[in-house]
C-alpha cells in the first residue's frame, strides 16, 4: 500500500490541500505527482511539499497507480480522450474523480473501458484538515480501498457509501452544507450590526460562537446534538423564545427542503454531463 504512486491531474485548491495533508502525514513525496498547466501553481506545490510536478498529464498517469481526476466536470471528457489518444494502459490503475455530477458509468464511458473507479465528494473545510470526503467505489480491492481512505483522511474524515446515489446525499449533507452554516452566520452577523455592533465586533462574535458550538459538539459526541441544544435552552428563557420562533417559522422543514433541492440539482447535473 505504501508503495503506490498517486497522481493528481489538476492541482487546484482541493488537490493542494490533499497533497499537503499527505505529506504532513508521512506519505512519500517522491510517490506523489501533481500536474497543472499553470507553471506558477506547479512551482508552488513543488516548493511547499517537495513532490514531483509536471505539465504533462499523460506522463503522470503512466507513472501512477492511483489517479485523482481533479478538473472541472466540463473538462473531463476532453481529458479522458487525451489519455485514450496517447494510448495509455489503464489496466491495474484506480481512478478517483472529485468532479460533481459525473457518474461512474459516464466516467468509464469517457475512458472507454470499465476501469476501477472511485467517486469522491470532499468539502471545503478539507482545506483546513477539517473536511468530510464521501467515497463510492466500483471494482477496487481491500488494499486499494485502505490506501484511498488513508489519503482522504489526511484532510479530515472519510465516509464510504454503498450506493452511488448516496453520493448526492453526501453533497447535501456535507458538500454544500458549509454554505448553510455560513448563511446562518451571515444572518446573525447582519442582525448584530443592526443591534449596534460594528462590523468587526459582529464578525468576531459570530465566528467565535460558531466555533465554540462546533467544538462543544466535537468534544461531547456522546451527547446527541438535540440534547446539546436542550442543555442551553432553559424553558421560558431567552434561548427558548428564540428557538421556538425558529421552529414556528419552519426552520427544520426549510433545511430539509434545501437539502432535497440540493440532491435534485445533483441528479439533474448527472444527466447534463
Amino acid at each position: 500500500m505504501s508503495q503506490k504512486t498517486i497522481a493528481f491531474i489538476g492541482t487546484g485548491n482541493m488537490s493542494y490541500a490533499i497533497i499537503g495533508g499527505m505529506v504532513k502525514n508521512g506519505f512519500a513525496k517522491e510517490r506523489i505527482i501533481a500536474t497543472n498547466r499553470n507553471q506558477e501553481k506547479l512551482a508552488k506545490v513543488a516548493a511547499d511539499f517537495g513532490v514531483q510536478t509536471t505539465s504533462d498529464n499523460v506522463e503522470a498517469i503512466k507513472k501512477a497507480d492511483v489517479i485523482v481526476l481533479s478538473v472541472k466536470p466540463q473538462m473531463m471528457a476532453d481529458l479522458a480522450q487525451s489519455f485514450i489518444d496517447a494510448g495509455v494502459d489503464f489496466s491495474g490503475k484506480v481512478f478517483i474523480s472529485v468532479a460533481a455530477g459525473i457518474t461512474v458509468a459516464r466516467l468509464q464511458e469517457m475512458l472507454g473501458q470499465p476501469v476501477k473507479m472511485v467517486r469522491c465528494m470532499p468539502n471545503t473545510p478539507s482545506l483546513l484538515g477539517r473536511g468530510v470526503s464521501g467515497l463510492y467505489a466500483e471494482g477496487i480491492n481491500e488494499q486499494e480501498r485502505d490506501f484511498i481512505q488513508s489519503v482522504f483522511e489526511c484532510t479530515g474524515i472519510a465516509v464510504w457509501v454503498d450506493e452511488e446515489a448516496q453520493i448526492n446525499n453526501i453533497i447535501a449533507v456535507t458538500g454544500s452544507s458549509p454554505a448553510y452554516f455560513f448563511l446562518f452566520m451571515e444572518a446573525i452577523e447582519e442582525k448584530a450590526k443592526a443591534l449596534g455592533f460594528d462590523e468587526q465586533q459582529a464578525r468576531a462574535l459570530v465566528q467565535q460562537t460558531a466555533l465554540g458550538a462546533a467544538e462543544m459538539a466535537l468534544s461531547q459526541d456522546d451527547i446527541s446534538i438535540s440534547q446539546l441544544r436542550a442543555n442551553v435552552t432553559s424553558k421560558g428563557g431567552t434561548t427558548h423564545a428564540a428557538v421556538e420562533h425558529l421552529k414556528d417559522q419552519g426552520l427544520v422543514q426549510t433545511v430539509a427542503g434545501a437539502m432535497d433541492a440540493c440532491i435534485a440539482r445533483a441528479q439533474e447535473m448527472e444527466k447534463e454531463i
